[in-house]
């Protein structure tokens, strides 16, 4: 007999080669019904597959991520499928699931433009193919043997996959008709899938790599009843009309040319007034926090980072080298190693500990041509960006304070939902993705989940998802209409200290390494603006909006009245401007409506008799008469304490 020990702790015996399906049946058969996979010893199994030796065992429904994670990955599957029995002889590169939702397939359709029209046709052939409730059969098999299956096939990618492959790690999944090389897990039937939508078309080079050939990629979200598929289609639409790209564009806020390159962004006039009032209120923060600012050079030489380890693990996302007197310089991929050499260029006491510097720095990283998106990936970018230098002792109330100013942001910003991505290291890869000090990592994350307990906030433990230098904590919001982002990291680093001999002096007179804590709560201009386009649906708050208020002069005749009014405004730090055209009222509402401006103030014969401004606000219309100079008080206090909503 074998042990299986549950989540609870509960342990049950049961014959060897039981699966995980088999378990839950024998808790009971409306379990069983909504077990997806199973994670086994730390590991997701098809929940069909056989347990031999005593196991951990949490079973996986629709409700874990590692579930929809599965679901999806096998609905890529049945598309897959589908497509082979509609265009016999495609190819498949790649099948994921998205962590966003989801799944593609990056296929070569051998030169066949796909439409629209063919995804509809996929779509139904998907749910004839589902209806069959076809098991997904896991093989293990040889290399010798998948390589003579793929080359039968003539199918180049797989093969190229099957190349980095070990004899005796190879499994193929089959469902139906279709057979992949596919490491798994997978759901137990396609009978499962109960509601299908295939998305979106769009061209991915072959690995990511320009020089090679474009592939077909066909996106696409299942669900297991029909009524999830209906809600997430609505927020799809209510997403299209609150797509940064779009917004972006309609509002003036940033624009790209091909002349420039590709990722890198413009910042329009509006935009830049969002830049610099996001900056204004980080600068107001680190400042009542203790922070002090600093700036660094866009470029440094290679040495400095051989010493900080980000070369060779990032180089292929770092711009390639510029030679200068027989040097090599790069574009700053990150800030870290600057502000470590400010730190350095000073002694240290304990007393000066923590030491907290900050800068809204420049950072360059080279993105692949087919995963740059709007403003959300780009390949220059302005990053929220501190370091905190800290003793042990301190590092506890130095996270935890840093965590606050996080959550003080989602009060300003009108985030309601989030959670903190707490990423580990994997024992089996130290000194290679990770520094190579097991105590120290094993530290460093008890500390870091400690503080998260401590302070009551949502978390999740996520293995294998550290830097390389230390535990980090990805920060997952939600907007207004549950799109999920992934704001900014906040990170723990006990290995660049000692790469650049970073050191203070403690108590004892005696020197001692720093533990250093990188944070960016803003994360950069580019990712947090977009977000915030699509959170507000472009109709920002007044203390962020670009334009603030529009003055709307009935007639000509009201011009004096409305310049000094609009003197009053811009001394009170209002952004306000005059609709000066020779249009109709009408008109001069419905293009400022479009524009998003929070106020706007209607100028006649009867509020420039009596001094006062007829108010509407955007979106809800006519919001009543005022004197100016109460007007100017109630827009300056809402400005003042960065009110979402009135």
């Amino acid at each position: 007999m074998i042990k299986v020990t549950f989540p609870d702790g509960a342990v049950r015996e049961y014959q060897p080669g039981t699966s995980a399906m088999d378990v839950a049946k024998s808790i009971s058969e409306g379990l069983a019904k909504k077990v997806l996979a199973a994670n086994v010893n730390g590991e997701v199994w098809d929940a069909t597959r056989p347990i031999y030796n005593d196991t951990t065992l949490k079973l996986i429904t629709w409700d874990d991520k590692d579930g929809k994670a599965t679901f999806w990955h096998s609905s890529a599957h049945l598309m897959a499928e589908a497509v082979e029995a509609l265009y016999p002889g495609v190819k498949f590169w790649v099948g994921p699931s998205l962590e966003t939702g989801g799944f593609y397939y990056d296929i070569d359709f051998g030169g066949k433009q796909v439409t629209e029209d063919d995804l509809r046709k996929l779509e139904a052939k998907m749910a004839e193919l589902a209806k069959q409730s076809n098991p997904y059969i896991r093989k293990e098999i040889s290399k010798a043997d998948a390589v003579k299956y793929f080359e039968d096939k003539s199918d180049e990618y797989k093969l190229d996959l099957l190349s980095n492959l070990q004899d005796g790690g190879i499994t193929f999944y089959t469902q139906g008709g279709f057979t992949d090389l596919c490491r798994g897990p997978h759901i137990p039937q396609t009978g499962l899938i109960k509601a299908i939508r295939l998305t979106n078309i769009a061209g991915a080079y072959w690995k990511g790599d320009e020089k090679n050939k474009q592939l077909t990629r066909l996106y696409g979200i299942s669900f297991p009843n029909q009524k999830e598929l209906d809600e997430y289609l609505h927020m799809l639409e209510e997403a299209k009309k609150r797509d940064h790209r779009k917004l972006g564009k309609e509002l003036g806020i940033y624009t790209t040319n091909d002349d420039i390159g590709q990722g890198l962004i413009l910042w329009m006039p509006n935009g830049t007034v969002i830049i610099e009032e996001l900056e204004k209120l980080a600068k107001e923060t680190e400042e009542d926090a203790g922070y002090k600012r600093v700036v660094t050079p866009h470029i440094a030489k290679e040495n400095l980072y051989l010493t900080s380890g980000h070369l060779p693990y990032y180089a292929d996302s770092m711009f390639p080298p510029m030679e200068m007197d027989g040097e090599k310089y790069y574009l700053k991929a990150m800030n870290c190693p600057h502000h470590h050499k400010i730190f350095d260029a000073e002694p240290k006491s304990y007393r000066q500990m923590p030491y907290r510097i900050a800068e809204y720095g420049t950072c360059y990283r080279y993105e692949q041509s087919g995963e740059l998106f709007g403003l959300m990936r780009v390949r220059c970018l302005h990053m929220n960006d501190a370091h905190i230098y800290c003793t042990k002792e301190q590092f506890a109330q130095e996270f935890r304070a840093v965590n606050d100013m996080y959550l003080k942001y989602f009060k300003i910003f009108g985030i309601e939902k989030y959670v903190m991505r707490l990423s580990l290291h994997d024992p089996e890869k130290l000194g290679q993705k990770y520094v190579n000090e097991p105590e120290l990592w094993l530290e460093t994350e008890e500390l870091v989940r400690n503080v998260l307990i401590e302070s009551n906030i949502p978390f999740v433990e996520v293995k294998g998802e550290g830097a390389f230098y230390g535990p980090k904590i990805d920060v997952q919001i939600w907007s207004a209409i549950g799109r999920e982002f992934t704001l900014a990291t906040n990170q723990v680093d006990f290995a660049q200290p000692r790469r650049f001999n970073l050191s203070f002096t403690n108590q004892n007179n005696e020197p001692e390494i720093p533990l250093v804590i990188h944070r960016a709560p803003l994360g950069t201009h580019e990712r947090f603006i977009g977000f915030l386009l699509e959170h507000y649906a472009g109709r920002f708050p007044l203390w962020l909006a670009p334009l603030q208020v529009k003055i709307l002069p009935i007639s000509d005749k009201f011009f004096p009245y409305s310049e000094d009014l609009l003197k009053k405004l811009r001394k009170a730090g209002i952004r306000a401007e005059i609709d000066d055209r020779n249009e109709k009222i009408g008109k001069k509402i419905r293009d400022t409506e479009l524009m998003k401006v929070p106020y706007m103030l209607v100028i006649g014969e009867k509020e420039v008799n009596e001094n006062k401004v007829a108010i509407r606000r955007h979106g809800k219309g006519d919001a009543g008469v005022k004197a100016v100079e109460d007007f100017i008080a109630d827009a300056v206090a809402e400005i003042q304490e960065k009110r979402n909503e009135e």
